[in-house]
């Protein structure tokens, strides 16, 4: 200290402008003072500053810890990066590059071959238009059928009847393995078979027109259009056997209804015979129409004797025999017509003790029945007629509207349609799978 302070006794001191500059500088940068071993050695911990208590400060200088995090962040952000990347590439670009390759070098060519058919009704009077609906003669109508075929078409029974005739299996094995994702295995199960035929054979149906249109795919032209016609010709003999199922319940069911009606008729007819030989009365209508006769006559009998009565009494006393004659004659016919009509109502009138109102229900009964039986026979012969001319000639048919088609080039498999489908939906995925990694990253 006393050194210094000679030094600085002998510096001479600085005049005018140089001596302020010099002053100016002295003040902008201090010396540092020297600090003893003691210090140095313990150091002080630094007051916070506005803190009444003089606590320590704990909180570390900036200085000390910015660069080595800054240093870490763009590690962790590199990494991230590089998983981000290695995802796309693994969930994106991997299977389009695979699937691009795949059906560019080893997926074969498929031709289309298209036909379209509906199943129409002939413009026949049905049974039950003329039995009134006590009989229906023919099957179920065009647009139940269209479904039974819908149904038929991708049934198994279908795939055996062409596969015996064009040897399905042996036609889309021939490209195994080199081309396995649209191709059989040549060991395959009929059931292996059936399930390819849904990949290959393409059915649509519309309900509301009952229109099928289907589409076969094959490796070359000329057996996807021969496995199309063969599936119109399995359809029209399926057609053809429920024409035939329809005839034959047509003419067993006609068969039926006209020997029940001839059982009812002979049974109502008996019933009327023995009626008659019953009561011995052929007609009981006509048999009081009869009596209805005899009474209007009396009637008209005892109109007139009266009136002769009123003349007579007019001209000749009470004691004349004529009057009491004519007054006998009166007497007699209305005990007759009270005679004729106590016989409608309670006297017995066969001869198993039966009156007239009885004798009459009894006989409309039995007619009633006879009558029916008589209109369900006419109307039994005449659906038998019916259905004899119907089964001779085909009430439903295959109508094709679109023959089966020859194709000219492949339009399958579609290269560029399930290249995209594939960048589409691994994309998605991939997208869902970042998006669900970086909310529980968030959240940890």
């Amino acid at each position: 200290m006393k050194n210094a302070g000679r030094d600085s006794s002998a510096r001479p001191a600085p005049t005018g402008s140089g001596a302020v500059n010099e002053k100016r500088a002295d003040a902008r940068v201090p010396e540092p003072e020297k600090k003893s071993d003691t210090a140095v050695a313990n150091p002080k911990p630094a007051l916070r500053v506005g803190d009444p208590g003089g606590g320590v400060d704990t909180k570390p200088p900036l200085s000390s810890t910015g660069p080595p995090a800054k240093r870490v962040t763009r590690q962790g952000y590199v990494q991230r990066n590089r998983g981000f990347l290695l995802s796309l590439v693994l969930l994106v670009l991997l299977p389009v590059l695979v699937s691009a390759t795949y059906l560019g070098v080893f997926a074969r060519d498929q031709f289309a071959s298209s036909t379209g058919f509906t199943i129409r009704q002939g413009e026949t009077e049905s049974a039950s238009e003329i039995l009134g609906g006590l009989s229906q003669l023919v099957g179920g109508g065009s647009a139940g059928n269209a479904d039974l075929l819908f149904e038929f078409l991708q049934s198994q029974e279908i795939v055996e009847r062409i596969d015996a005739q064009v040897s399905l299996l042996e036609h889309y094995a021939a490209t195994w393995p080199q081309d396995p994702v649209f191709s059989i295995w040549p060991d395959a199960t009929i059931e292996d078979l059936h399930w390819f035929w849904q990949r290959m054979v393409r059915v649509n149906y519309n309900k509301n027109s009952g229109l099928i249109m289907v589409q076969v795919r094959a490796r070359d032209p000329g057996t996807a259009r021969d496995i199309a016609q063969r599936i119109v010709a399995e359809s029209e003999a399926m057609i053809n056997m429920l024409n035939e199922t329809a005839r034959r319940d047509s003419m067993t069911n006609a068969a039926a209804d006209l020997q029940e009606a001839l059982e009812r008729l002979r049974n109502a007819r008996e019933e009327m015979v023995g009626f008659r030989a019953r009561t011995q009365i052929l007609d009981p209508i006509a048999d009081i129409e009869g009596r209805m006769g005899v009474l209007s006559n009396l009637q008209q009998q005892l109109a007139q004797s009266l009136v002769d009565f009123d003349l007579l009494a007019l001209s000749a006393d009470a004691t004349d025999p004529r009057v009491r004659q004519a007054a006998r004659r009166i007497e007699v016919i209305r005990d007759r017509i009270v005679d004729e009509r106590r016989t409608f109502a309670a006297q017995d009138v066969t001869v198993d003790n039966t009156d007239y109102p009885q004798l009459l229900g009894q006989y409309e009964s039995l007619r009633v029945d006879q009558e029916f039986a008589e209109q369900s026979y006419r109307a039994a012969l005449t659906a038998m007629d019916a259905a004899r001319t119907n089964s001779e000639r085909q009430q439903l048919y295959l109508a094709t509207f679109i023959q089966p088609t020859l194709a000219q080039r492949a339009e399958y498999p579609r290269r560029l349609f399930l290249i995209a489908m594939t960048a589409l939906f691994a994309g998605l995925i991939w997208a869902v799978l970042a998006l669900v990694y970086f909310s529980l990253r968030d959240r940890g």
